[in-house]
């Protein structure tokens, strides 16, 4: 015959089995259930749909790598096109950023087509230049181009 403990808590009456929590003292319960829920949501974050395969800031650096290599492509958008004409800016110096440009890690943006990295740096005719890229799997997308120095008239829609 099960014995059951029965404790009241604001007038309703609880009741545990012997030994269903006999081997734990009670004062570590929300701890262990604090635990559990950290675990879960760790492995939530870890195992969601399309977390695989996402650049990071690793493979984003190593892009120039890849052009070098052969196995990615630089596919310029639309916008990209037009803000380098406005700018004065040609693709020897996207190329030479992409080479040597640092990772601004503040303007790393994150979207449901996957992130976009800004890579700071000088080109060969002194240009102060932000080259916004996105990696993807075969191909490097120039994004958009800024001349972090000069404000250039553009029309670009």
């Amino acid at each position: 015959m099960p014995y059951h403990l029965t404790v009241q808590i604001n007038q309703f009456p609880i009741k545990i089995k012997k030994g269903y929590l006999a081997n734990v003292n009670k004062k570590y319960i929300p701890y262990i259930g604090l635990l559990a829920a950290a675990l879960f949501l760790y492995w939530i974050k870890y195992n969601q749909r399309g977390q695989k395969g996402r650049v990071t800031v690793n493979n984003a650096t190593e892009a120039y790598t890849d052009l070098k290599a052969g196995n990615k492509t630089i596919v310029y958008s639309r916008h990209a096109r037009c803000r380098m004409d406005c700018r004065h800016i040609d693709e020897s110096e996207v190329k030479e950023i992409l080479a040597t440009g640092i990772v601004n890690n503040n303007k790393i943006e994150h979207s449901d087509k996957g992130a976009t990295y800004p890579l700071e740096g000088k080109t060969h005719d002194g240009q102060h230049v932000r080259i916004v890229f996105a990696p993807h799997e075969n191909e490097v997308v120039v994004v958009t181009v800024i001349d972090l120095d000069t404000d250039w008239k553009c029309d670009c829609n």
